[in-house]
């Protein structure tokens, strides 16, 4: 331990010795940069920060310009107008049969019906079962079992290429704002009463995966179709539509900590808060007030807007909202086939996010920024004033990325910000305090104390090697050597004898080296002796210095 003491103790001198003011602020807000930084993903690895980062994102999803009606959408809508109109309740199969038949008649692309019809709503059961499986362009819908769901079945004798799941997924909190594409229906829990239907079977009749697709997507599928474009997978089972590519949404994908990520997921990307595509009424297309050219060549969604339904869900927008609070299904799955459609025929960004070693770089850079300022700007409404400028920068930045797709943690940056000038402001002051400077002195003096105990022994081990017998012998045997040595040198012929004579007089080869070697032992203890009593004249200066 005292080894590395004094090794820190001679670094931070050095550098001292260097730059002082840079060594203090290098300590003064690095080192509380590095811990907020720390707690920060710490915190957000438990899902401490998930809340606020999806409230984040609900206001950036709210502050996006409104993008306006895609139209290459229709909705129809079953309002509560509708439904007192006909005075039906649920709408009857012969009014949905009268429906399809209307749309199409105008041949739009694809036709998706967001209506519920595993039972007979008479009349008209057989009128609206011969147009479900008589057309080549409508999608019905299924709900996938759970465990305490047994989910509903497509309406009898409907083509399973022709349906689509309408499950959703909801957060904590209610909040609608992922998209789910794709899922296999979970194995049915021991137990629990089973229906079994195309949206219940976990595998096929051949034992492959019943892989089933979202409503949404399969009118995404059928639109693209017609455009050539085929859903492809990657090496990295991702889905790629043309050269779009899916990303599947991770448990720790933005400002997600452990989301349950099953299926294929991708973020939803609203389009509009009130106008995801052109509405018109069931009524409005029974009485032909709608103009060809708004069905032709397009997608048209039917579903029940009327609130008695039931069917409406929470969305990033409802904080904001003044009217309703709520969307309705239909409308939601509008708002996930225009993401499709958009990004994969006109390049509009899907969401993405940073990895963790990009949001652990991004939360440090502020940090550093936070202890900066802090340090150098000491007037109250100056370091205000800074705070205030980078926190905006923090907030544009996050805001212009979102524009591009980019979802990017705000909450941890301003926060990591804000922690690190406090954090730094608060250091500085207790630094400055009596009770700072004590702990300071305390600290020192272990330090120095470690330090002493250490070379105290290094000196009680050179005096018991330098006094022990077995030391008094090597020099006595060295003397000797060296003795031996200063008589054969005297004995030694001169320079000038022959040749021969030389060549007679050499000595073994192993002698010279021999005392050599003593010679170089006897140097070596004597200098260490020489060392272990500068050591202790050290010792006795030091201790005269401090009983002085």
């Amino acid at each position: 331990m005292a080894p590395f003491l004094q090794t820190i103790r001679t670094k931070l001198v050095e550098l001292g010795k260097l730059n002082p003011t840079a060594v203090e602020m290098g300590r003064s807000v690095l080192l509380p940069s590095l811990v907020i930084t720390a707690l920060l993903l710490g915190m957000g690895r438990m899902g401490m920060l998930q809340g606020m980062n999806l409230a984040a994102y609900d206001h950036l999803i709210r502050l996006r310009p409104d993008e306006g009606e895609d139209d290459r959408l229709l909705i129809v809508g079953i309002t509560e107008a509708d439904v007192q109109t006909r005075q039906e309740w649920p709408i009857s199969d012969r009014t949905l049969a009268q429906l399809l038949e209307k749309l199409e008649a105008q041949q739009p692309r694809a036709i998706g019906l967001d209506v519920i019809r595993d039972v007979p709503i008479e009349p008209g059961r057989a009128e609206l079962l011969n147009q479900l499986q008589q057309s080549d362009r409508l999608i019905t819908i299924c709900k996938v079992s759970a465990s305490n769901d047994p989910g509903f079945p497509p309406p009898p004798g409907v083509e399973p290429e022709s349906v689509g799941f309408s499950d959703l997924v909801i957060d904590p909190g209610g909040i609608l704002r992922r998209s789910l594409l794709v899922v296999v229906p979970p194995l049915p829990e021991s137990g629990v009463p089973f229906v079994s239907h195309l949206c219940s079977q976990p595998t096929t009749s051949d034992n492959q995966p019943n892989t089933l697709l979202s409503f949404g997507f399969q009118l995404a599928l059928t639109y693209l179709a017609e455009e050539g474009i085929q859903p492809e997978l990657t090496a990295a089972d991702e889905l790629k539509l043309g050269s779009t590519l899916l990303s599947r949404l991770q448990p720790t994908t933005g400002g997600y900590q452990n989301a349950d990520a099953s299926g294929y997921q991708i973020m939803l990307d609203y389009r509009s808060a009130n106008r995801v595509a052109l509405q018109v009424s069931l009524t409005d297309v029974l009485a032909d007030r709608v103009k060809p050219e708004l069905i032709r060549d397009r997608i048209v969604l039917i579903g029940y807007t009327t609130p008695q339904a039931k069917d409406e869900f929470y969305t990033p927008y409802s904080a904001g909202a003044t009217d309703s609070q709520k969307m309705p299904g239909v409308v939601v799955h509008a708002q996930s086939v225009s993401q499709i459609l958009s990004a994969v025929l006109e390049g509009r960004p899907l969401l993405w996010s940073w990895s963790n070693a990009q949001e652990g770089i991004w939360i440090f850079g502020w940090a550093v920024v936070g202890g900066v300022v802090a340090w150098y700007v000491r007037h109250p409404l100056k370091f205000g004033g800074a705070i205030a400028l980078a926190g905006g920068i923090i907030y544009g930045t996050c805001f212009l990325l979102f524009l591009r797709g980019g979802w990017i943690p705000l909450v941890p940056g301003a926060i990591a910000l804000n922690a690190a000038a406090a954090a730094v402001i608060l250091v500085d002051r207790f630094n400055r305090s009596t009770y700072g400077q004590t702990v300071y002195r305390q600290v020192k003096s272990f330090l120095k104390l470690d330090i002493e105990i250490d070379q105290e022994k290094l000196e009680k081990q050179v005096a018991e090697i330098t006094e022990s017998d077995y030391f008094q012998d090597l020099q006595q045997k060295a003397r000797a050597l060296r003795s031996s040595a200063g008589t054969h040198n005297s004995a030694a012929p001169s320079s000038e004898s022959t040749p021969s004579n030389n060549h007679a007089a050499d000595p073994s080869p192993v002698k010279p080296t021999t005392q050599s070697e003593a010679a170089d032992e006897l140097d070596y203890f004597q200098k260490l002796r020489r060392e272990t009593k500068r050591l202790r004249d050290q010792r006795r200066q030091s201790d005269d210095q401090e009983g002085s």
